[in-house]
């Protein structure tokens, strides 16, 4: 495996500087100084450029020594579409990501305190369309995602060594399974036992050849329960494609599990839904109709907690990371 990311000669050791935040728990790493050139092409074509000869760069922030499972990386860029206020791609210890809420409200809290953003409404440019976040505040963040939606209904699937379990498959940025009829006890103590269910599901959905739209990977798994806090309506699980779970209630996951509360007629237009994590982190959630699609609303806080210079030694054999 560390033969895999051995440096060739044409790649440069370059010297980046990140700020980190947290949304929830969950961590985001953002590249603001020294990040690869990707071009000016659109953020799904940077994005393509940015795995195909910039993976190193993905492993070195996000795995160890300098990263972990969790951290969620994101590189700030210059936007493509006209009128907003930044472009980002973001990825985490195995690949690129689609969308991601928390580090978009990451993004909007570090742009905050990086002087950049004022409060209000700013528009910002991802690989899978432009999203609408409004920074209140310095830390606190309304993101309109993407549109959303469920593919499919309570899909049967059989999980070896488990049996039968039933689950939507929802797009909200990301493809999930969202997964009703676990049995689990959704806690920070059980999460073993819920990475395992969470690895099982995946490997029988491809196993199974279920997929989202045009055979695309469902690889977020989404464990749902009521919550026992006074207001909080659910609580989720996820476990994200690097096998690491969310520690947040997962922005694109709340924004699946709106999609699909709406197609079951349990969430009218505006409504608040309150997603809680297994850490106790909580989203406000709503959806809206516009030009013919429904649109999640996710509200959450995030907090810059570090600003670190990466520096990238030529000789050091885990110079681009520890393979996940």
């Amino acid at each position: 495996m560390l033969d895999s990311l051995a440096t060739p000669s044409s790649i440069e050791f370059p010297s980046m500087r990140v700020i980190d935040s947290h949304t929830g728990g969950e961590p985001t790493r953002l590249i603001v100084q020294g990040g690869p050139d990707l071009g000016s092409g659109s953020l799904a074509q940077r994005r393509e450029i940015f795995s195909t000869r910039f993976d190193h760069i993905r492993s070195a922030l996000c795995n160890e020594p300098r990263g972990s499972d969790a951290v969620v990386g994101a590189l700030l860029c210059a936007p493509h579409e006209p009128g907003c206020a930044a472009g980002v791609i973001f990825f985490n210890n195995v690949g690129m990501l689609g969308m991601c809420g928390h580090g978009t409200i990451g993004l909007l809290a570090t742009l905050a305190w990086m002087k950049r953003i004022q409060p209000g409404v700013h528009r910002v440019d991802t690989p899978v369309g432009v999203v609408e976040a409004t920074l209140q505040g310095a830390n606190n963040v309304s993101l309109r995602n993407v549109a959303s939606y469920r593919l499919h209904r309570q899909v049967a699937l059989n999980v070896p060594g488990w049996g039968v379990v039933h689950g939507d498959v929802a797009w909200g940025g990301n493809w999930f399974f969202l997964v009703d009829d676990h049995g689990l006890d959704l806690s920070l103590q059980q999460v073993p036992e819920l990475t395992s269910l969470g690895t099982r599901i995946r490997h029988a959905l491809q196993e199974q050849g279920i997929t989202g739209s045009d055979g695309a990977e469902i690889d977020h798994i989404e464990l749902c329960a009521p919550s026992a806090k006074l207001g909080i309506n659910g609580r989720n699980f996820v476990l994200c494609p690097g096998l690491a779970y969310d520690r947040s209630p997962c922005g694109t996951g709340t924004s699946a599990k709106l999609a699909c509360l709406q197609a079951d007629g349990k969430l009218e237009p505006g409504q608040v839904w309150r997603q809680e994590s297994v850490v106790g982190s909580v989203f406000e959630g709503s959806i809206e109709w516009h030009d013919g699609q429904w649109y999640p609303r996710i509200a959450g806080s995030a907090f810059v907690n570090a600003v670190t210079d990466v520096v990238c030694s030529e000789g050091d054999p885990f110079v681009w990371g520890v393979p996940a």
